[in-house]
């Protein structure tokens, strides 16, 4: 169980400043914890502890900078069982993927300890014409400086290490804003950095409500904003960022396309894209959303993907056979439920689901839907997907670039000429070529193009945006 009460932590400290946010426990609605909130006084106290600490976080050896990711790997190992069930709780995170995603923050920790030492720069040849003779050229990274990290709600521990661990091995001081709705995982975080020898003031993680933040992203004391989360919000704060470097990592509505050749191997390919479009309800900006199947193959393989859909089992996502747990809340389920039943009236076909019951929403698979409603162009963010036939791959391909999303795609196929056109072709962060657009591990560069975002996360990608390039010059 959680605790009764959670303090945030400014300056590397706990303060149990009040007890204002209400965490609810999303399968049962019932308030599970609550955490303390932070107000703009704090908010600016965390920015201002961030700036003064920035000299000695940059002053950190880096072997002492991989100390305290190894730390927090170690103790992340031990504390497993009590961050599963907090996701599980706060997020509504069927068991099993919550033990997934504690897996990744451990592993996202882990690759950050190993980077932490690989920092470097490079020698330059400025003899380039008879006026450089003489100059030799240095270059290397330095931290950027104090850093805002916005976290979302869905991956409430992963997508936080995947700001916190890189500005941690940049020697970057840092706030974070956690979701409001899910703000645990990321106190406990807190709770393990809190244990290792970082600077005095080197982080602050304050959960506060995104009406009273605006100090995170307009601040001009912070030097770099990493946002995860909606487009429509990610952009607003882009427009207000000021000066500072911004990094978002936004939404999507994945494709994925399933070649005529997979006859051999459909069972293989219904397993993966039941796993892409309906693990953790859905709620993830790559979850498969969009499904092109090649009309030699589709009757039979939607006939096995509504059977397998259809045997999902919904419930408690403490339960170990839950697969499908709640939404995030109510309103966003009812969102959903509105946008399924546009699409019914617009032609679309309901293959499998489309009930919901508070905040739990059946795995729904539809078909035939037009390409103008909001279940095709819009994230969906929840448990569905639509299916749609195709026969020409030259054409498809130009479909799921008819998107102002361009997060991940997925291709199975056995033609390597196919997969290599697609990775030439399709307007996307990534191609993932046989398997779903949903599949990443931590240390690939990951990200968007179009309305999915801007830069890359992976440790190795997020620090250099985290750093800047310093030139040296030396004439003989």
């Amino acid at each position: 169980m959680l605790r009764d009460a959670y303090p945030y932590y400014l300056a590397n400290e706990p303060v149990q400043a009040n007890r204002d946010l209400e965490v609810t426990d999303k399968y049962t609605g019932a308030v599970a914890t609550r955490v303390a909130l932070a107000d703009a006084a704090a908010i600016d106290a965390g920015i201002a502890a961030a700036v003064q600490a920035q000299e000695a976080m940059a002053r950190m050896p880096p072997y002492e900078r991989q100390a305290v990711l190894q730390h927090c790997v170690a103790r992340f190992r031990e504390r497993f069982d009590e961050l599963a069930l907090a996701l599980c709780i706060e997020a509504g995170k069927p068991i099993k993927d919550a033990r997934g995603e504690v897996t990744r923050l451990i592993d996202t920790f882990r690759v950050a300890a190993e980077e932490a030492v690989r920092i470097g720069g490079e020698v330059m040849n400025l003899e380039i014409s008879a006026r450089a003779r003489g100059y030799r050229g240095f270059w290397k990274r330095v931290p950027i400086g104090p850093c805002s990290l916005i976290s979302p709600f869905n991956f409430p521990l992963n997508l936080a290490a995947h700001k916190i661990a890189p500005a941690i091995a940049a020697g970057c001081t840092w706030v974070m804003k956690p979701a409001s709705r899910t703000p645990v995982g990321a106190l406990i975080m807190g709770e393990v950095l809190a244990e290792t020898g970082l600077p005095k003031g080197a982080f602050s993680i304050l959960p506060a409500h995104r009406e009273g933040a605006d100090l995170f992203t307009e601040d001009d004391r912070l030097k770099l904003l990493s946002f995860t989360g909606s487009p429509d919000v990610g952009w607003a704060l882009k427009a207000k960022a000021g000066r500072k470097k911004v990094v978002l990592e936004l939404g999507g509505n994945a494709a994925c396309v399933v070649d005529a050749d997979q006859v051999d191997r459909l069972d293989a390919v219904v397993e993966r894209l039941v796993f892409g479009a309906y693990y953790q309800s859905g709620q993830s900006c790559i979850s498969v959303q969009r499904i092109f199947v090649h009309d030699s193959i589709y009757e039979v393989l939607r006939e096995r993907l509504v059977a397998a859909v259809g045997a999902l089992p919904m419930g408690d996502p403490r339960e170990e056979s839950t697969f499908i747990g709640p939404m995030i809340s109510v309103g966003e389920a009812e969102r959903l439920e509105r946008w399924i039943t546009r699409a019914r009236h617009e032609g679309g076909r309901v293959l499998c689901g489309g009930r919901r019951e508070g905040a739990m929403l059946e795995a729904t698979l539809l078909e035939d839907v037009p390409f103008d409603v909001e279940l095709n162009c819009e994230e969906a963010f929840g448990p569905v997907a639509v299916l749609y036939r195709y026969s020409d791959f030259e054409k498809v391909l130009e479909t799921v670039n008819d998107s102002r999303f361009g997060l991940q795609a997925g291709i199975f196929t056995h033609d390597l000429r196919k997969a290599m056109r697609a990775w030439d072709v399709l307007e996307v962060g990534g191609v993932v070529i046989n398997d779903v657009p949903s599949w990443r591990v931590d240390n690939m560069p990951y990200g968007g193009v179009k309305d999915s975002g801007l830069g890359r996360e992976g440790v190795r990608y997020a620090i250099e945006d985290m750093t800047e390039i310093r030139l040296l010059v030396i004439r003989d």
